[in-house]
Order: C-alpha cells, then structure tokens, then sequence
C-alpha cells in the first residue's frame, strides 16, 4: 500500500483527492464490453465514443449525476432465441466514467453502431483565476477577475 499522508500535507480542500485514490488502489479489472474510446476534442471538451452495433437509442439509457456517467444498454425480448452460433454480444452491460468537478454531458449522438457522448468542463466565474492585488496599511485590498485563459501573477 502507498502512502499519500505526504501529498495531503500541502493540499487544501482535496478530500476528494483522497477517496479517488483509494478507490484506485481497490480497483479490480472490469469486463472490456463493449469498447469504448474517451477523446479530447478541445481545451475544456471531451467525447466518448462507445461500439454499441446492434443497439437502438431506446435500449440505451445514459444517466449523469455528480462526478459521474453511466451508460447502460439492454436488448428486451432476446431471451427465448435459440442460436446455432452467438457470435454477436449484445449482450446487456453498464458502464462507469467517473468525471472531474464541473464537466457537464452536452450531448449523445448514436450513428453507425457508435455511440458518442460530448462533454464539456465549464468552471462557474468564482473558479476562474483572478488577480489579488495586496494592500498597505491604508490602500484596501481588491480583488479583480481576469479574462478567461490569461493568468498573471501576482
């Protein structure tokens, strides 16, 4: 077992942190059904994209809470078909992605067997960087936002 006490002695506010890498720790390989691909798309942008053939938008659900996706899929009425050869999976699954604070699922698109899912990281305006500017005994102290992307220091 790794020991992080470490690392948490100079963070603040990263309890989170802390439960994510336990979680890591206890991590036991999951069935690989059905593939999937996570991209980045842009700066603060991201898509899933999941083979799912066979599959119709009505068979999947997809679900976003706190911190979380989850993408599941079932095939109703398969179960009185009698196959010679079951080489197809279709099989039912439900899959897991754990998201960072503040990504948001924008979209899902189901073409070609594939299914994409957009999302997209949007800090609200109190995460943003700002500038601190630092006041003598008589000058107050003020804070200002700084436009998205630059960071100056202070």
């Amino acid at each position: 077992m790794i020991d992080f006490t470490p690392l948490f002695r100079s963070t603040v506010g990263f309890d989170r942190l802390s439960d994510l890498l336990d979680d890591a720790m206890r991590y036991e390989p999951a069935d690989n059904y059905p593939p999937y691909n996570i991209e980045k798309t842009g700066e603060d942008a991201y898509r899933i994209t999941m083979a799912v053939a066979g599959f119709a938008p009505e068979d999947i659900s997809i679900t976003a809470q706190p911190n979380l996706l989850v993408v599941a899929g079932r095939k109703p009425g398969r179960d009185h078909v009698q196959y010679l050869h079951h080489g197809l999976a279709m099989r039912a699954f439900e899959r897991r992605f754990e998201l960072a604070d503040y990504v948001q699922v924008k979209g899902a698109n189901l073409e070609n067997g594939l299914l994409s899912v957009e999302l997209a990281r949007e800090l609200p305006e109190m995460m943003k960087p700002r500038t601190i500017q630092i006041g003598g005994a008589s000058q107050p102290t003020t804070i200002e936002a700084q436009p998205s992307g630059s960071q100056k220091a202070a």
